[in-house]
Parts: structure tokens; C-alpha cells; sequence
């Protein structure tokens, strides 16, 4: 099938997200808006709006104009199995003890990791990008110093790798948590191709907004790879969820963020134990003062 795609950008999230509503009332009918931020620290963001025929040019063209953003760039797709072209892409990855691959690499799982089969689909998380390879490589490096949890949630958890992670470091139930419900979905049937059910529960929530999670709260470890600006409006929350001496691994960071960043944190009662970058992403691990 066909795809049709709509980009624009603009200033603002306010603005971003009246666009994309708007957007939802256009004919034809898209099947999907979308707002994302542009990480350069412009505040600006992109929204984007998918059709499966093509869109009227001219209301896309007023709709634009009317709420300030830059003309809308169309593009046709052609149709693609985007999970095959996936799988051919991706390879398997090692971060520390752990080796990330899918299904049709399970020839290649060596012995003595711990494999985590992550399979392609409709969430972040693979294990292939950096913030994931990071935030996988700060678990592994503070289990091997020792450090021991009972409690840990994965918030923003995508596909759940790395609380499927935790779950093989700890023997403890581990709590992954993420707002779209198609991730949580994907992370579930994970945890269960990885024999883990049971041992990580999926659950939809915004943060730490859930029973389960509050219920589970204080926290020794909370992983969160998510973006720049949720981290930060995630920081009071973290404080209060998170027990004193307990420890969190975040990314989704760009380099350049990463003071910013840092410097929310520390003024939630946080101190950075360490800071590691991969290409232009960032991984934090810090501590919660006691």
C-alpha cells in the first residue's frame, strides 16, 4: 500500500500538537499524525501526518499557514516491508554481558552472553541504537561494581530490552512501563519470546502515574531512555519514586543536552556517578542522595 507523508515544523509543542489535532479533521482522512521534537535546542518541532491517498495540497498549504508553521514537504512511499528491510539492516550487538539480536541471528548467539532476542517491530529499542547500546553498557558495568536492586522500573520501555536486562542481572520482578499502547504490546510478546513472563510486567502508564508503579515505589534502580525534555519533567517525579541510594540510568540524551540535563537532576538531589557518550548520544547514571 501506498503511503503518503506530511512534514512540517514549527515553534513550540503547544502549536505542534493544535497542528497535528487539526490535521485529524482534513479529507481525506489521514491515518496518523505525529509531533516530534528536533533535538538542536531550537524548540522547535515536526509534525508529521500520514495518508493512505494523497492529500489535498491546498488545505495542507492553509493549515500551514494558519498556525504558523513552514509549508508542508509531501512525499509518496512506495510500499515496503519495512520489518524485512529491518532485519536485513540490523546485527547483532553486544553491550557487555548482554548480545541483542533477532530471530533470524539466533545461529549467531555465542556462549556465555546473556541474549536478549528483540525482534523488529512498531517500538524503540532494539539494542542497536546508542542510547539503548549505552543505557545497556551502564547496567552491565554497575552490576559488575556490585550493586545490588530489588526494586526497578523501566519507564518509557519501548520493546523492554533493557528491562528484560535487568530482569537476567536481578532476580527481582521488573516493572516496564511506556505510553503507547503498541509498545506495551510488543514488549510483552518479548518478555514471553525470552522466557521471562512473569518476571517483567508490561503496563501502560505516563511516568509514574500507575498503581502498580507507585505501589512498587521507592525504587533501587529506575532505567529510562526516553528524550531530553520528558527526562526533565520526569525529574520531581524521579525524586519521590526513586529510594535514597537508589540509582538511575537515563539517555536519550543528545551530548549537547547532557548538562542541562544533569544540572535538572542535581537539583532534584542527584549526583552523577558517570557520564558515557556514544557517537552524539549521551548515558547518565546517577545516584539519589540519602
Amino acid at each position: 500500500m501506498t503511503t503518503f507523508t506530511a512534514l512540517t515544523h514549527l515553534p513550540g509543542r503547544e502549536a505542534a500538537e493544535a497542528l497535528a489535532e487539526a490535521c485529524e479533521g482534513l479529507e481525506p482522512e489521514p491515518v496518523g499524525t505525529g509531533i516530534f521534537e528536533i533535538e538542536d535546542g531550537s524548540n522547535r518541532w515536526e509534525v508529521g501526518v500520514y495518508f493512505t491517498e494523497a492529500p489535498d495540497e491546498v488545505a495542507l498549504a492553509l493549515m500551514a499557514a494558519a498556525y504558523g508553521a513552514q509549508p508542508f514537504a509531501i512525499s509518496e512511499l512506495p510500499e515496503v516491508d519495512w520489518v524485512a528491510h529491518v532485519r536485513r539492516e540490523l546485527t547483532p550487538v553486544r553491550a557487555g554481558r548482554f548480545f541483542v539480536y533477532g530471530s533470524h541471528d539466533a545461529d549467531q548467539v555465542p556462549e556465555g552472553v546473556e541474549a536478549l532476542c528483540i525482534e523488529a517491530a512498531m517500538a524503540f529499542g532494539t539494542g542497536h541504537h546508542n542510547t539503548t547500546k549505552g543505557c545497556l553498557e551502564a547496567l552491565d558495568r554497575i552490576a559488575n561494581d556490585g550493586y545490588q536492586a530489588l526494586r526497578i522500573a523501566d519507564i518509557g520501555s519501548g520493546t523492554a530490552v533493557l528491562a528484560m536486562a535487568a530482569a537476567r542481572v536481578w532476580p527481582v520482578t521488573v516493572i516496564a512501563s511506556d505510553i503507547d499502547p503498541v509498545a506495551v504490546d510488543t514488549a510483552a510478546a518479548n518478555v514471553l519470546a525470552n522466557g521471562l513472563d512473569g518476571r517483567v510486567v508490561c503496563i501502560e502508564a505516563v511516568g509514574f502515574d500507575h498503581p502498580m508503579l507507585e505501589d512498587a515505589a521507592p525504587f533501587d534502580l529506575v532505567l529510562a531512555n526516553i528524550l531530553k525534555q520528558p527526562l526533565i519533567d520526569l525529574a520531581p517525579d524521579m525524586k519521590k519514586s526513586v529510594a535514597a541510594g537508589g540509582k538511575i540510568i537515563l539517555s536519550g540524551i543528545l551530548t549537547g543536552q547532557a548538562p542541562e540535563v544533569i544540572a535538572a537532576y542535581e537539583a532534584k538531589d542527584f549526583a552523577l556517578d558517570r557520564r558515557d557518550d556514544l557517537g552524539e548520544w549521551s548515558t547518565l547514571t546517577m545516584t539519589r542522595k540519602g
